[in-house]
């Protein structure tokens, strides 16, 4: 014990002289560390009771020495009340001698990183100044005149005035959806016509209505008798006052250009027909109206018919929250007929009554605010624009920018084909002009230069794909939290390219196609184009393996359909969209994969068994044979059997052999007796049953509804 002291205090005696010689102060020889070293080692307990000036330096010592341990021999820590570290077992590495394991490489699923941002809108006006840009954007102001140099404008105070064009072009550079809005102040504001657009369900008699009221017939033009396009025209009323009309299909596949005509008319009548009823699409107009909160006006064709009944059509209507004058309403119900030409004078007034009670007036000078009703490609002519100006006056030779496209109108035509050197409010017009065909609900603005009109198109066009592309890796990525089944079945990419005559009908089979999609199916539209089928369209399908689909267009070259045909090439063309959706229905069943089922083909009755023992061993063990007569269906030796006792499961495996009237067969029909052995099956009694399962492929159904809405049912 002396000698375990002694060790400890000559330890202590040279760190305690290399720490004080570090304070430089206080100790000056070794008689004084003698001291302190006898203090600590005597005293049973660490309290250091100092008179002189050592006791600051003691004190610094007593503090430092907590935080260090002394050892003075090994394996005496814990008798001074030190806790030793603990010692982590020691694990001997494998050698990496062994060949790695072959494992299949499986990718990583892309996971949506960040959630999608919804869009914001803001609305912007002309004058508007950066700090309330800013404010509405909700970026720096600093961003914005980075912006704001980047595109070449001047950029001095927070508070300088913007145009409405530059105002939008910051807004897009930073992400944000804009909404323009114009001042009338200091113009001019004048009465104009009403726009109306006819709107229900298909084969209502809508344009035959309207053929009727301006003594033309375009119904007898349209493909299969439906209407297939947006139609405006003016019609001239008897009492000398004029009326846009905007005639809308009725098929349900054309619900985008229904929503269209009620956001830029001023009043929708509902065409329903006496002898039917209301119908879906009757119902979908009527929300498009209460949407655009537009006032709507009934008018009940075919009253002329056997069939008819009015009242019955004003009470559906009734029960599905429309308020009709009859029933203390403000609704207006025409009874009219477009065959027999009835109540055509009363529809009129009805129009009429309720375009003065609305007091319709609009901006006649300034800058043309106008919609794009229809577009479509003409090969003399380029893109053509059909619109409604909705303010201001159009004036052929500006530069506007339409949607993503710009141009210099280079032509104004009336719906008559004659042509005017302007258009005032509520005008129907084609444009001629355009680089680039625009989407059918574009907004027409007038610009100054055509710098402007370039520099707000590209700014347009550069958003929309990033818009797109944002779309589509939406829909591709898969939800994190639902894991795919190896039960589920595999879903098949059809890549479709779509043509059509005009922008709407495009549009239209679009949205048809996206109907149509199925959990085996994923339809995947690659291109959409306006106008006939061309060598690069062929060529894109080919790189792509997708199917051409050609609506209202005509047939293409035999040079185009050799080389389709050659590279396997499958081209749909139709006039009609019942035939049209049908056709690739058919297409898209024909394509999927389907699902596999178990399906019982057949079952047979066990009569007797017999056994067969003391085989050679060249020939097998012993076997047990079912004797069975089939009562239902058929058997079938490759597929797999499963033996039935008192409607309970008692084995199932394939079949070994299968035998009739001693000679092997394949196949067994109903009515037939047979021999048959089950693998590993030794259990048979008298009575039980034999089922036969055959594996099926279930493909999907398409199933189209009376209203002409489409879907695949898998």
């Amino acid at each position: 014990m002396n000698f375990s002291l002694q060790g400890i205090r000559g330890s202590l005696n040279t760190d305690l002289t290399s720490r004080l010689r570090r304070y430089a102060v206080g100790f000056t020889s070794i008689s004084n560390v003698d001291d302190v070293v006898k203090s600590v080692s005597c005293t049973p307990e660490p309290s250091f009771k100092f008179k002189s000036r050592k006791l600051v330096y003691g004190e610094i010592l007593i503090k430092d020495t907590q935080i260090r341990c002394y050892h003075g021999r090994k394996g005496n820590d814990q008798s001074f009340g030190l806790k030793p570290p603990k010692r982590e077992k020691f694990v001997k590495r494998d050698n990496k001698t062994q060949p790695p394991v072959d494992a299949p490489y499986v990718p990583p699923k892309p996971q949506r990183t960040t959630k999608a941002m919804p869009d914001k809108t803001i609305e912007i006006f002309e004058g508007m100044t950066i700090d309330e840009l800013a404010k509405r954007t909700g970026q720096s102001i600093s961003t914005l005149q980075t912006i704001l140099t980047n595109v070449g404008e001047k950029v001095g105070s927070e508070f300088d005035t913007l145009s409405i064009d530059i105002a939008e072009l910051v807004a897009m550079e930073v992400g944000v959806n804009v909404r323009r809005l114009h001042s009338n102040e200091g113009t001019e504001i004048l009465p104009r016509p009403p726009v109306v657009t006819v709107m229900g369900h298909v084969d209502h008699g809508k344009t035959s209505l309207l053929d009727a009221l301006r003594q033309t017939s375009v119904a007898a033009k349209e493909a299969g008798g439906i209407t297939q396009h947006v139609g405006a025209f003016v019609v001239g009323m008897t009492s000398g006052a004029s009326i846009t009309f905007l005639d809308t299909p009725g098929h349900a596949a054309f619900s985008a250009m229904r929503a269209r005509g009620a956001a830029v008319t001023d009043i929708v009548v509902l065409v329903v027909a006496a002898d039917d009823g209301v119908m879906p699409q009757t119902l979908e107009a009527m929300a498009h109206a209460k949407a655009a909160k537009v006032p709507i006006v009934v008018a009940i064709n075919k009253c002329d018919k056997p069939a008819a009944n009015a009242e019955k059509v004003r009470l559906q209507l009734a029960s599905e929250g429309l308020l009709l004058e009859d029933m203390g309403g403000d609704v207006q119900v025409v009874e009219v007929s477009a065959m027999k030409k009835t109540g055509l004078d009363n529809l009129e007034d009805a129009l009429l009554l309720q375009a003065e009670m609305m007091d319709l007036k609009a901006r006649i000078d300034g800058p043309a605010q106008a919609y794009v009703v229809e577009a479509r490609l003409d090969r003399g002519k380029g893109p053509l624009v059909t619109a409604i100006v909705k303010a201001g006056t159009l004036i052929c030779g500006k530069y506007v920018v339409v949607g993503s496209e710009w141009g210099r109108i280079r032509a104004i035509r009336d719906m008559a084909g004659k042509s005017t050197e302007r258009a005032t409010p509520a005008m129907p017009v084609e444009i001629e002009g355009l680089k680039g065909l625009p989407r059918a609900g574009d907004d027409i603005i007038v610009v100054e230069s055509e710098e402007r009109a370039r520099m707000l198109s590209a700014g347009r066009k550069r958003k929309f794909e990033k818009d797109r592309l944002m779309k589509i890796m939406d829909g591709r990525v898969e939800d994190p939290e639902t894991e795919p089944s190896d039960e589920a079945p595999k879903r098949v990419e059809l890549p479709i390219i779509v043509k059509g005559d005009v922008q709407g009908t495009v549009q239209a089979v679009t949205d048809a196609l996206g109907s149509l999609n199925s959990p085996q199916v994923f339809v995947n539209v690659v291109h959409v184009g306006v106008g006939s089928l061309s060598q690069s369209d062929v060529d894109m399908a080919q790189a792509c393996g997708a199917c051409i689909i050609g609506f209202n267009i005509k047939a293409p070259p035999s040079s185009i359909s050799l080389d389709a045909s050659r590279a396997n090439i499958k081209i749909m063309q139709h006039r009609v969209i019942y035939h049209l959706l049908e056709d690739i229905g058919n297409f898209i069943v024909e394509k999927a994969p389907g699902t596999t089922e178990t399906k019982v083909a057949g079952e047979a009755e066990v009569l007797s068994i017999f056994e067969l023992k003391g085989r050679s061993k060249s020939k097998g063990p012993d076997v047990k044979i079912a004797g069975c007569r089939v009562v239902d269906g058929f058997v079938t030796k490759s597929a797999t059997l499963r033996l039935l006792r008192s409607g309970e499961v008692v084995f199932e495996g394939s079949c070994e052999s299968l035998k009739r009237e001693k000679q092997d067969v394949d196949t067994v029909k109903k009515g037939s007796e047979c021999g048959l052995v089950i693998q590993n099956c030794y259990d048979f009694q008298v009575g039980d049953m034999v089922q036969c399962l055959q594996q099926v492929i279930r493909k999907p159904k398409f199933i189209s509804s009376e209203s002409g809405a489409v879907r695949i049912e898998c």
